[in-house]
This record gives C-alpha cells, sequence and structure tokens, in this order.
C-alpha cells in the first residue's frame, strides 16, 4: 500500500513544483531532519548501536515539542530509507519494534499535545501489523492542528518521483490525463508531499552533508544547515541555532533581491 496525501485546508497548499512563488521573507514553516548519527553517539559512549537507536528514538518527541513551541507548522523526519533494509537484520528489527512503540506508547501523548501524525513512504513492505499501527496512529490524530509531523518510511526521493510517474502514467492510459498536460505542477500534485509547502530548511545531524536520496523533488530551494551534532544530542537550544541562521539566509528563488 502507498501512503497517500488528503490536502488539509489549515496548512494550504504549495506544490513543489511552485515553489519559486514563494516570498523570500517567509516564516519557517516546515522543517525537515535527516536524523543521523545513532550508531556513532552509542560507539563514542563504548555502548551497543541499539542504544544508540533508542536515545534517538527517544529524542523525537521532545523535538517536536520544541518545533511547535517555535510555530513551525509541519516537521518531516527522516526515520527509515528505502537504502535501510540492507543494514544487518537485528538493526532493522529493532527499528521496526522502536517503530512499533513509537505508534503505541508515544501516539496518545503526541495526540493530547495536538500533533497530527503522517506517514509517507511505501508501506508495502512492512509487516501487517505495523501498517496497521500506522493507520490507527494517523485516525488518532488526523484532527490536531499544532504540528503535522510526517515520519518517511521506506521513503526515498527517487522513489518518490518513480511513483509519481508511475501512478501519471496510468491516468494518461486511462485517458484521464493526456501527456500535454503533464508539467512541474501536475507532477507535484502526486509527490509524498503534495498537500503541504516545501521545506524551508533541511537540517542534517551526524557531521555528513549530503541528503541521502531525501526529499530530491521537493528541496529544490529548500534551505540546508548541518551540525555535528548527533541526533540523540540534537535539543531545543541546538534547534534554535539553526532557526536563528535560517532568519539570516536571503532567500532569493532565481530572483535578484
Amino acid at each position: 500500500m502507498v501512503a497517500m496525501t488528503e490536502t488539509d485546508s489549515s496548512i494550504g497548499v504549495v506544490r513543489a513544483g511552485k515553489a519559486n512563488q514563494q516570498s523570500a521573507d517567509a516564516p519557517l514553516r516546515h522543517l525537515a531532519i535527516i536524523m543521523d548519527g545513532n550508531h556513532r553517539w552509542a560507539k563514542r559512549r563504548l555502548m551497543p548501536a541499539a542504544a544508540g537507536h533508542r536515545a534517538g528514538a527517544k529524542n523525537l518527541r521532545p523535538v517536536a515539542e520544541a518545533c511547535a513551541d517555535a510555530g513551525i507548522e509541519i516537521l518531516t523526519l527522516f526515520a527509515f530509507s528505502t537504502e535501510n533494509w540492507q543494514r544487518p537484520r537485528r538493526e532493522v528489527d529493532l527499528l521496526m519494534d522502536l517503530m512499533r512503540n513509537l505508534l503505541t506508547d508515544d501516539i496518545e501523548e503526541l495526540g493530547e499535545r495536538g500533533v497530527r501524525l503522517r506517514i509517507i513512504g511505501d508501506r508495502s513492505r512492512f509487516a501487517p501489523d505495523l501498517q496497521m499501527l500506522m493507520q490507527r496512529a494517523e485516525g488518532i490524530t488526523r484532527d490536531n492542528t499544532r504540528l503535522t509531523l510526517c515520519i518517511a518510511v521506506n521513503y526515498g526521493g527517487r522513489w518518490d518521483i518513480a511513483d509519481a510517474a508511475r501512478r501519471l502514467a496510468i491516468e494518461v492510459e486511462a485517458g484521464r490525463l493526456t501527456s500535454d498536460q503533464i508539467d512541474e505542477d501536475r507532477v507535484g500534485q502526486y509527490m509524498a508531499l503534495s498537500d503541504v509547502p516545501a521545506p524551508d530548511m533541511c537540517i542534517r545531524t551526524g557531521g555528513d552533508r549530503r541528503v541521502s536520496n531525501f526529499l530530491l523533488w521537493d528541496f529544490a530551494y529548500t534551505e540546508f544547515y548541518f551540525t555535528d551534532a548527533y541526533w540523540p544530542d540534537f535539543d531545543s537550544t541546538a534547534l534554535q541555532a539553526a532557526i536563528d541562521e535560517f532568519a539570516q539566509r536571503n532567500r532569493r528563488f532565481g530572483r535578484r533581491s
């Protein structure tokens, strides 16, 4: 089952293909984070890798709360990529269990705090019980408006673009679209995050400086912020430092200042 999206009027629709029409002085509405460094965090402390992943999972809720307090409307987290299945089976199983814990133990509190949860990515490879928990969590929180938390699992930017192309091809084959009607705006409507503004900024923790196949379509005009802090150490102070730097960026979207 492929994650589908619905238009949320409380957020507003800015298609990915129209990202360059955003205002250069717009506030930080949508933040994306590549949560990296769990394994190295644990290794530095002479702890097993599992301890790092558990610490990283524990950090998700306070960071989401800090984002909501800062006025950020949408937070998209890269939790599990299409390439992560290649990791050792033991590690993958642990990550699946941590996902189950989030969707069972933490979902009630997230809901009480006004967080709306969305899962993006191809769900078909997950166990049936995990797919059911994803659907249940989205249903429980769907009316919340304080913060939309999008968690990308079994997600890849190339998969997202290919999936959009596949679904567009189906529409053309069915006679509901013609090839002349396919432009950037139309393709953007078929992307996983089609119903929310493109990310204003992406933070990557852990010191690496690459996007690792995350939101390739959506990042056309996204500002990037890289920090050496490992994800379990990334706290509200580190978040505020990133927000403060974003406020100093000159976002021209291809135009002159």
